[in-house]
């Protein structure tokens, strides 16, 4: 999930609003040019490959033909979506987005000069209860667009010199993404793409996107169940969903690596994980098991960010933000356990 709310001014219809810039002093057409050095020169996606086998449309169908009893994350509703019918997300088989645009808000790695291309879908099956974008996951903010229209969204978002197209809260639209990625590859579609994750995934549907999704950027939210089924609505098998979830990213795309001369990611798997007042994200047992199941130099952003905000108010664990020292207890987890790649923020 992406770190920072959106204004819901940046509202789409397919004419796509820059919420913010590299520079104050640039107009659009000149970060643009700008934009052109840091592109990635000697990297190819995958997903290129696997359009001309005719494999993105191939999956896509299947992913579509799954949402007709709909499985597609941990729910396992089992909803008609094709017939119109809602889920625990609050989705149906119509696409729906809240927004399209360069977003400079990400890891730096992903951003660059001209910012990650965010697609903001609508809903959410995981109902944090201290959801920062719950206008959008959980409010129902966004419009309907066709799935050319997605493909539109991903061309559009690489000519204003965007160094990836990022799928913020995706897994609902999984079968919409491929299918979407599909034209999009016809219209010159050649950057890497992100999967922007709670992490809370299914391996067998993840499986569908091996080789189309380039990088895997996934919330590693809570290292116990108990709690993330309390402030993740539910959610009391979050963490052996997103154990195995990370498994099967790490089997696909390996560890994050960024290209030397661009200093942009390319490929790999990117953790972030939110430290929360009175350890409720349990953060040792997170780190711990990182460093016991991935390489050691897996990339891991432990952020400090957290904001009582949405429902966050009535729970009394998780109504105030971290102190410094709940964040440097967290980082000190990752160090004993052998981390090596942890990018942190403020409170040192």
């Amino acid at each position: 999930m992406a770190i920072f709310k959106l204004s819901l001014f940046c509202f789409l219809s397919l004419v796509f609003v820059k919420c913010s810039s590299p520079s104050a002093n640039n107009s659009p057409e000149e970060n643009l040019k700008t934009n052109k050095s840091m592109e990635i020169k000697d990297y190819t996606p995958s997903y290129i490959s696997l359009h001309k086998e005719g494999v993105l449309k191939k999956r896509g169908k299947e992913l579509w033909d799954r949402m007709e009893s709909c499985d597609l994350c941990p729910r396992n509703c089992g909803v008609n979506r094709l017939e119109g019918e809602r889920g625990f997300c609050k989705a149906n088989s119509d696409l729906e987005v809240a927004s399209a645009t360069p977003h400079y808000g990400e890891e730096p790695e992903l951003v660059g000069r001209g910012g990650s291309g965010t697609i903001f879908f609508t809903n959410c099956a995981l109902l944090c209860v201290f959801c920062i974008n719950s206008e959008i996951s959980q409010g129902g903010a966004g419009r309907k667009y066709s799935i050319e229209d997605l493909a539109d969204m991903m061309i559009a978002l690489q000519k204003r010199g965007c160094h990836n197209i990022n799928f913020v809260t995706p897994t609902h639209y999984s079968p919409h993404i491929v299918l979407a990625l599909d034209k999009a590859v016809e219209k010159g579609l050649k950057v890497p793409t992100v999967y922007n994750t709670c992490g809370w995934e299914k391996p067998d549907v993840l499986k569908y996107l091996d080789g189309i999704i380039d990088i895997y950027l996934t919330d590693f939210k809570y290292g116990c169940n108990e709690k993330a089924g309390k402030y993740s609505i539910g959610a009391y098998d979050y963490v052996d969903y997103a154990q195995k979830a990370h498994l099967e990213i790490q089997r696909q795309v390996g560890t994050a690596k960024k290209d030397q001369k661009t200093g942009l990611m390319q490929k790999g798997l990117m953790i972030r994980h939110l430290v929360m007042p009175n350890n409720v994200a349990c953060s040792k047992e997170v780190m711990e098991w990182i460093a016991e199941n991935l390489p050691k130099n897996t990339y891991i952003n432990i952020m400090s960010q957290y904001t009582p905000v949405f429902k966050a108010p009535n729970y009394p664990d998780i109504s105030r933000r971290i102190t410094r020292e709940e964040y440097r207890e967290a980082i000190k987890s990752a160090e004993e356990a052998g981390l090596t790649n942890i990018q942190t923020q403020g409170y040192r």
